[in-house]
């Protein structure tokens, strides 16, 4: 068997942090293994094997622009679906966050705003799920955020929630983090949720919808974000280069939370810009705003059942 080790020597030159070195071998997908072949990436699941509602006819299929760095850009999405990235059950904490990417609701940059977020987490022992939603800003769209972008975002919860047992996770531990326009959608699903609906045919839509705790990272439109008394906790993370409405306004938003008395946590970095998401060549402070994220998490209670 052959085995992998690296290690990195500081010489006038900051530490690494542990997220970078986690995150460069989960992206980079390394493995020696006898020669293997890396392991395979988890199956997407459809929210609506039969077909989501208000995409019936619609078979185009889903579109793939991989830019000159190698992300992977989604658009034309009809069939809303999450992809498991679960941590071995011997190391699960119970905790799990659904992943939504951002993209103006016209496509959906899925590594750095999704799919890398939950390898990290997965690697922690959190359960991830990143979801594909429907875009209302693609060109020639008939879908809306507030109709069939919810519906999936909430659609994503209750299924969670539905295989709880099996995936290893706390319903009551189910939180939703976005990014961009995904943060649009992580408010949404925090101010529009229910308690499912005890009599419905389908188990899924007997699960609540309402996610435990919520992470915005540089989220769009952050005037609509009003937090009530019963508002879930939240994480808030920003670069003070970014949009004006996104670095005054997400330090607004922390206000808010404050002034509603719901517990919140916010960070602004000195530089990022808009978009900074998480990639393993960025080892500036903002960077790091993972282990910001988990250290939260943690300090929550968020981590360990309650």
């Amino acid at each position: 068997m052959a085995v992998l080790q690296f290690s990195v020597t500081a010489m006038n030159h900051p530490p690494v942090p542990r997220r970078f070195v986690v995150l460069m071998s989960l992206v980079l997908g390394i493995s020696l293994v006898a020669g293997r072949l890396p392991a395979a990436e988890p199956d997407e699941i459809r929210l609506w094997p039969s077909g989501a509602p208000g995409s019936e006819g619609k078979t185009d299929p889903e579109k793939v622009r991989v830019t000159d760095a190698g992300d992977h850009v989604v658009s034309s999405v009809h069939q809303p679906s999450i992809t498991p990235y679960l941590p071995d059950p011997s190391k699960a904490n119970g905790a799990a966050v659904l992943v939504i990417p951002g993209g103006g609701h016209s496509a959906l940059w899925m590594d750095h705003e999704g799919y890398n977020m939950a390898k990290v987490l997965q690697a922690h022992g959190t359960a991830a799920f990143v979801l594909k939603y429907r875009l209302a800003r693609e060109t020639n769209s008939t879908y809306t955020i507030a109709v069939h972008a919810l519906a999936d975002t909430q659609r994503a919860l209750r299924l969670i929630r539905s295989r709880a047992s099996e995936w290893h996770v706390d319903p009551a531990r189910l939180g939703a983090v976005g990014f961009s326009a995904g943060g649009e959608l992580v408010w949404l699903s925090s101010s529009h949720f229910d308690a499912g609906t005890s009599e419905a045919a389908d188990p899924i839509e007997r699960q609540p919808s309402r996610p435990s705790f919520l992470g915005f990272i540089y989220p769009g439109r952050s005037g609509d974000i009003q937090p009530s008394t019963n508002s879930p906790p939240a994480f808030l993370a920003c670069a003070y280069d970014d949009r004006k409405d996104i670095a005054e306004g997400l330090a607004e938003v922390y206000l808010r939370f404050k002034r509603a008395g719901v517990p919140a946590e916010l960070h602004i970095f000195s530089t990022g810009g808009h978009g900074f998401g998480l990639r393993a060549k960025n080892t500036r402070p903002v960077g790091r705003w993972m282990d910001r994220f988990e250290d939260w998490m943690a300090d929550s209670g968020f981590l360990k059942a309650k």
